[in-house]
């Protein structure tokens, strides 16, 4: 029985400023592809949210070439999300009725 080895490299990206809705529409379309056709389809994207996935895939991209020595050509985005992240306060001043 062959054993098929499955390993992950990670990146991680924080503190984007956009709906995480957004982001998952660009993020759908590319899970599953391999690293260099997600890389294009996401170059020609008209989304916002385009460029700051392309970096974050090509830095694992990066990440899994000089780190664990893989070729780039085995590359696949096998895992990919957008989660809601830190939200700024905002403060709404009124009166509280004192005289």
């Amino acid at each position: 029985m062959a054993t098929e080895y499955y390993y992950e490299t990670r990146a991680v990206v924080k503190h984007i400023h956009m709906s995480p809705q957004k982001v998952r529409l660009v993020v759908d379309t590319v899970r599953g592809m391999s690293v260099s056709e997600s890389l294009a389809h996401l170059k020609f994207m008209p989304q916002a949210a385009a460029l700051p996935v392309y970096k974050l895939i090509r830095s694992a991209a990066a990440n899994a070439e000089e780190n664990d020595g893989w070729a780039s050509e085995d590359l696949y985005v096998a895992e990919i999300w957008a989660d809601k992240g830190p939200t700024q306060k905002r403060y709404r001043f009124a009166a509280r009725s004192r005289f």
